[in-house]
This record gives C-alpha cells, structure tokens and sequence, in this order.
C-alpha cells in the first residue's frame, strides 16, 4: 500500500498541468478502500496535491469509508488530514441485509461510528443506502429509512441493488441461491425513498442522490455539470472537456509505469456526437435538467420536439426555462428516456 501511495504522489506531480492550473473545488478519496489509508499516508497526499496545484480557500475534502474502519482514533486522524466530508457506506442497519451483502460491519457498528462522527465535528455526512434487496419488504425498508433520517446525514446516497453477471451474487442468482425483486417492487420502493426523504428536507438533486438544502456534493455535481477533472491511481477516469482517458487498473502494471517516469493511461478524444450522448446521459438525471439553450450555442444541435412532447403527453418530462426535466413518474425511467434523446454518428 506504501508503494502505490508513492506511486500516485508521482502521478501527482507529473499530471499538475492537466487542468490547466484550475484551482481544485474539490478533493475526493474514493474507489477501493481508502478509509484503510494510515494518517501520514492521506497527509503525503494532501501534501502532493497542494504542492503541484492551486486550491480554493474552501475546498470539499471527501473520503470514502465503510463504518468498521471509523474507529474514534481513525477519524480523529481523518480531521487532522483535512478531511472535512465522509460517505460512509452504511448500506443497511438491517443485519439481515448485511450478512446478505457479506458487509464486515453491523448495525451497531454502523450507529457507533456516525455518532462518532458526530462528536468529532464531521457535520458534513453522506450515508449510502442499497434497497431493492432479495426478501426486503416495503415494511422494512421503511423501518431501515427511517433511522437513516433519525440520525439526520446532511447527504444520502440511495442505489437500488443491482446483480452484474460475472460476479458473487451474480453466479448464486444464476444457480438459484436467491431471487432479486420484480421490478415493480423496486419500482415501488424508489417512490418510497423518494417520497420519505422528500417529506423529511432532503432535495432529490440527482436520481440517486439526496441532500439537505446546501450540502450537495460538490464533487460528484462536477460530473453530472460536465466540469473538468482529475482522476489519480489504478483505474482513475479523468476528463478534460475535450477527452477522457483512464489509467490501467493494475496495480503492478500502474506502480511500474509510474516508476519509470510514465502514467499508464489510454485516451479517448469524444465526438460531437459522445459529447451530446453524455451531455443528455448525466443531465437528465439532475434537478437541474438539460439545458436546451446549451446545447444549441455549443453544439448547434435541437433534440426531436416530438419524443419532448410524447414524453410530455405520458407525464415523464416538463420544460421550464428551457430546461428539459424529469417529473417523478421520469425519474424511475431516467436512462430509458435518456436514451430515446440519444443520436447516433453522422
């Protein structure tokens, strides 16, 4: 771990041109386990970030964390770094639903360390939430959202559980080991969250993300706003406003490479086409909504008035202020309409 921290303090150093000198909004530890990193591991990357860039007098410094790593000791150590954000991975504070996810944590785990948290001046929380999960109930799901709410996140993260073929879960579901939901179950539970934390003071910014008023991330917002951005390590996506590349997700193969001076990245410089793909594809799925407006005078390009108006007829989008959004029955089918939007090369 102490080489492949070297190794992306080397990255550092070598990419600080590639957001062109942009001071940094935002600072984010995430992918893999970073909540494992030592105090003087995430201080010698703070301190490689602050070196080779400029950052605002205010940055949003997030890491992410399961709950069985925040020991009081632990986020004691993340304050002093600068850490001043966690998203801590609570999934569930059902223990049934834990053992289910193979989760090292338990409920009470999970209680201990947002309280922690809590003492130790972390004002600025983001709980994950899985639902849609094989035996859940709308009963318990309620249950489970509602000591979510109680312990008052200024962020939630809610994800409807899904199965990817070529994994654990995905080989049990195949040889019957257990059965997912139908998709009028899950269907069901989204209104659910949608509705519980609405009524609760969250805003539904994005279609999984909820937040009080004011705590959006600030990072993840960058993405879906089409903002440039670097990605460092194994398997770091990056994006510069005219291409994404992404580095090898090796860690040997990327710890060699950095060793000899290189980045281990392929590139991909995006058409207008991509451009226009993605700009709907991230969009969409905002309170913010499409901005038709934009992408007149940066692509010169109108989406088709008549699947606006389809749409519009079946209750799934409104346009306000030139601004293409999703009503709540849209948002259960956000990538489906996405993708009626999407043009194809030539």
């Amino acid at each position: 771990m102490e080489q492949l921290v070297q190794a992306i303090c080397h990255e550092l150093t070598i990419q600080k041109e590639y957001l062109s000198g942009e001071a940094l909004e935002t600072i984010y530890f995430g992918g893999g386990t970073p909540s494992l990193l030592t105090f003087e591991q995430i201080t010698c990357l703070m301190k490689a970030i602050k070196d080779s860039y400029a950052i605002t007098a205010t940055p949003e410094v997030t890491l992410e964390a399961n709950p069985d790593d925040l020991t009081a000791e632990k986020l004691k150590a993340l304050r002093a770094a600068g850490i001043n954000r966690l998203s801590i991975g609570i999934q569930s504070f059902d223990d049934t639903i834990l053992q289910f996810f193979n989760r090292a944590h338990n409920a009470a785990q999970a209680e201990k360390c947002i309280r922690d948290a809590h003492l130790l001046d972390f004002t600025n929380i983001s709980l994950d939430l899985i639902f849609g999960a094989p035996h859940q109930t709308l009963q318990s799901l309620e249950r489970d959202l509602s000591r979510f709410i109680d312990f008052a996140p200024k962020h939630i993260s809610a994800y409807s559980l899904t199965i990817e073929e070529k994994t654990v879960f995905g080989h049990q579901l195949k040889n019957g080991t257990f059965s997912v939901l139908s998709e009028g179950q899950v269907a069901e539970q989204f209104k659910y969250v949608m509705k519980r934390l609405e009524d609760a003071g969250y805003d539904q910014y994005e279609i999984s993300n909820f937040c009080k008023p004011g705590y959006y991330s600030k990072h993840n917002t960058s993405y879906w706003q089409q903002k440039k951005y670097l990605g460092v390590g194994p398997s770091a996506h990056s994006y510069d406003g005219q291409s994404s590349q992404w580095n090898v997700a090796n860690n040997h193969m990327y710890m060699r490479s950095l060793a000899q001076g290189t980045v281990p990245f392929e590139r991909e410089v995006l058409s207008r086409t991509n451009q226009i793909n993605e700009y709907f594809f991230t969009t969409l799925r905002t309170r913010w909504g499409t901005d038709l407006t934009f992408l007149q005078r940066v692509f010169d390009f109108t989406p088709d008035s008549e699947k606006i108006d389809l749409l519009q007829q079946q209750g799934l989008n409104q346009i306000e202020n030139e601004r293409l959004t999703l009503t709540r029955p849209g948002k259960l089918l956000a990538d489906k309409i996405a993708l009626e939007f999407f043009i194809d090369e030539g």
